[in-house]
């Protein structure tokens, strides 16, 4: 089925949208994971820093796309990092550019709707391993240029399969949500690492850049995003870099993992059945927050439902064959491992 009511259950000791929010970035230790770095020259002159995993030298890859302002810093990425690590595949993490520490050589940056950097890299893998099956996991800003790219291409899209969590599916109405109630600190701590990265790359490169306009996100994304990467301003970056309008055509197996109180949009963007094309998946919670998905009986012991989910998920789509291989295919209610 296209729609999926998720098995997952928050933990009792993080009620509410924000908890599940706040407590991974907060309060979780960042996970240790072992990775090699790898810088990828593109033909424009500028670049894009990967980070390779561990994992068997044979199995599937996985590649990574973080959300905005995100980073291998980020607890989330370290966390399915590990996970993936452990599941027998190997992860490769991608920064989108600008955000591996250092700024990137060109004026333009990342943004929700940048498919031609994750077209780059994947063909940068593909190259090296043609056999080898590839799949990707995006979070947020991340998942939803990922969805975006997969129906861009459809049935030419090379991945094996792909997820998507906590995906900003119309970003006229995230842009819209995040100006309001408490989830203005969230706009007003993102808008802040915005300038603050704009002003170290016109300070360490040079460049002339944009000067952003005082507001949240879409006196940001009309002053700077838009004019640099090509859309006449923010509504028309809003409406040409969503993902929401290129669901229909995906072909590759695709799992997305939402939560209806996510205070980072509202409940209208969320796709319908209608809109979900056999390929893709909504797993849809009543609660888990953005990029949450907190479970666990113990107060302060935490799990983490993503961590368990998707890569369950993934190990069954690239047939990597284990006892439980029939019930990863079906999906199973993963928040009872």
């Amino acid at each position: 089925m296209p729609l999926e009511t998720s098995p997952f259950r928050p933990a009792w000791w993080l009620p509410g949208p924000h908890a599940q929010t706040l407590w991974p970035h907060l309060c979780r230790p960042r996970p240790r994971v072992a990775t090699r770095p790898e810088r990828v020259e593109l033909d424009d002159g500028d670049f894009i820093d990967l980070a390779h995993g561990d994992g068997p030298a044979a199995a599937p890859r996985v590649l990574l796309l973080h959300g905005l302002e995100g980073s291998l810093r980020s607890q989330y990425a370290r966390g399915m990092m590990a996970a993936l690590s452990r599941s027998g595949l190997r992860p490769v993490f991608m920064h989108w550019r600008g955000c591996s520490g250092e700024p990137n050589r060109l004026p333009r940056s990342y943004h929700s709707g940048a498919t031609d950097d994750i077209a780059r890299v994947v063909a940068h893998l593909r190259a090296r391993e043609p056999e080898t099956p590839l799949a990707a996991i995006g979070w947020s800003l991340g998942g939803n240029a990922l969805l975006k790219w997969l129906g861009e291409t459809g049935s030419a899209n090379p991945l094996a399969a792909a997820a998507a969590i906590s995906v900003p599916f119309r970003l006229e109405r995230a842009a819209a949500r995040m100006d309001r109630g408490f989830s203005r600190l969230y706009q007003w701590r993102l808008v802040g690492e915005l300038r603050r990265s704009l002003e170290a790359k016109r300070r360490l490169r040079g460049l002339e850049l944009p000067e952003p306009l005082r507001g949240g996100f879409r006196a940001f994304d009309d002053a700077v995003t838009a004019p640099l990467h090509g859309y006449r301003d923010a509504n028309d970056y809003y409406a040409r870099a969503s993902s929401r309008p290129w669901l229909g055509r995906i072909t590759v197996p695709t799992r997305i993992l939402h939560a209806l109180d996510d205070p980072f949009m509202d409940p209208g963007a969320i796709p319908t059945a209608r809109e979900l094309p056999p390929a893709v998946t909504l797993e849809l919670a009543r609660r888990g927050g953005h990029v949450g998905f907190v479970e666990g009986a113990l107060p302060g012991r935490p799990q983490y439902y993503a961590e368990h989910r998707i890569p369950a998920w993934l190990k069954g789509q690239l047939s990597l064959q284990d006892p439980d291989s029939a019930a990863l295919k079906a999906g199973y209610p993963c928040s009872s491992i």
